[in-house]
């Protein structure tokens, strides 16, 4: 057997089993069986998505190459305090998903850093615009990403919507490559990533949606209706792959690192999540006024 296929997959099942300890009751479960109270679920979470953050942080600024100027020594403080404020209403539960403005301007902000890189990419190649674009585009994301599930120290729960999420993603990503590989005709987006088609993408909709009608039907208790959140994450994920692509494509990096073996780096595994976390995150708010 190929000795790279070996590598991905087993590279792919610790990533996987990773997000699943972390982002389920299972983790806790699992370490209370070896030291009782060892750890609460919210921890591991918080644990999870802090380390994605910074390994993210690293990478974007490796790939948009920084120069000597204080941007460079800006980013880490502005992200951490960014994830900070964030990180006092996880623990607060401080997350009541109202139409607050300055929610809505962040996620405003992450609409203008998508139309920049695709529209004003001379703005990139400038210390001031790589600070700006990196902490809208890794902070934002992963400090929205705590908001998402709901936890109670008291009663030791601890709710399922990221998983949820992880999985949407990947069906739609497997869905989408499997209808392209068989059907695919009409190119996406040739320029930035050959492989994608419409009829790809399409099928990646509806069989994702198909999912999501089961999700909705036997897990209930998540936050909103899932076929929307279902089809919310199909018709994203694709955008987030295309963002992560072209703004190597600009870089000329081939992959933004290796810290997963076979598969590259954090933001290379994440480029959805990047996306659907704000969108998602954003139909959270709106869903209470409906």
């Amino acid at each position: 057997m190929d000795k790279n296929l070996i590598q991905r997959t087993l590279s792919g099942l610790v990533y996987v089993a990773v997000i699943f300890l972390c982002a389920t009751p299972f983790g806790a479960q699992l370490l209370d069986s070896v030291s009782p109270g060892l750890v609460q679920q919210q921890y591991l979470y918080y644990a999870l998505i802090s380390f994605l953050l910074l390994v993210g942080t690293w990478e974007c600024m490796k790939i948009m190459k920084f120069g000597d100027g204080y941007e460079k020594w800006i980013v880490f403080p502005l992200v951490i305090f960014i994830f900070y404020v964030f990180s006092k209403r996880y623990f607060q539960h401080g997350f009541y998903f109202d139409f607050r403005l300055s929610e809505i301007l962040a996620l405003s902000l992450t609409v203008i850093a998508v139309i920049t890189l695709f529209k004003f990419s001379n703005e990139l190649y400038i210390d001031s615009g790589k600070l700006i674009f990196t902490v809208i585009y890794v902070a934002l994301p992963f400090s929205f990403a705590l908001g998402l599930p709901k936890y109670s120290s008291i009663e030791n729960t601890f709710s399922l919507e990221v998983i949820f999420l992880f999985i949407l993603i990947w069906s739609s990503d497997t869905f989408a490559y499997l209808v392209g590989k068989f059907f695919g005709k009409h190119k996406m987006a040739p320029k930035i990533s050959p492989k994608k088609t419409w009829e790809g993408y399409i099928g990646g909709v509806v069989l994702t949606l198909v999912l999501s009608y089961f999700v909705e039907l036997y897990q209930p208790q998540l936050r909103g209706n899932w076929m929307v959140v279902g089809f919310l994450i199909a018709a994203f994920a694709p955008l987030g792959d295309l963002v992560e692509s072209q703004l190597k494509r600009n870089f000329g990096v081939k992959d933004s690192g290796n810290i997963i073996p076979g598969h590259g780096g954090v933001l290379d595994r994440l480029d959805s999540f990047l996306i659907c976390v704000p969108v998602v995150y954003l139909y959270f708010i709106l869903e209470k006024f409906i």
